[in-house]
């Protein structure tokens, strides 16, 4: 998590596991921004819902959504599947600011950490 935080722009970083809706391990947070665990709570409903709608998904499974962004007046939401690790399926949400970040170089490192996560399960 400490890693995530080092991308220029980053004001906060999330893991959550997908079947509880709970925050594994969070980090940064901005203030007056949610807690971790109503983060992990409101974000675990969008990414639930793009992984069943067929629309969204080249694959009937919605397993080949990688990532998913939410773009806001002031900053970016970054959601990222790190996949199923530790016996759940796990995202990765990452608050971007608009003006000190820059989404394409976020999703890249974070792309890259996720997938050093991923194979450290």
């Amino acid at each position: 998590m400490e890693q995530i935080m080092t991308i220029p722009g980053a004001r906060g970083a999330t893991l959550v596991d997908c079947s509880t809706g709970l925050a594994v391990a969070a980090s940064g947070g901005a203030a007056g921004a949610l807690d971790q665990h109503q983060d992990a709570a409101g974000t675990t409903d969008v990414v639930r819902v793009v992984l069943a709608s067929p629309a969204l998904s080249a694959s009937p499974a919605g397993d080949d959504v990688q990532e998913i962004i939410v773009s806001g007046t002031f900053g970016y939401h970054l959601l990222v599947c790190v996949g199923r690790a530790f016996g759940t399926q796990l995202f990765l949400h990452v608050v971007l600011d608009r003006d000190s970040g820059n989404l394409a170089l976020a999703r890249l490192r974070v792309r890259e950490i996720v997938d050093l996560l991923a194979e450290g399960a």
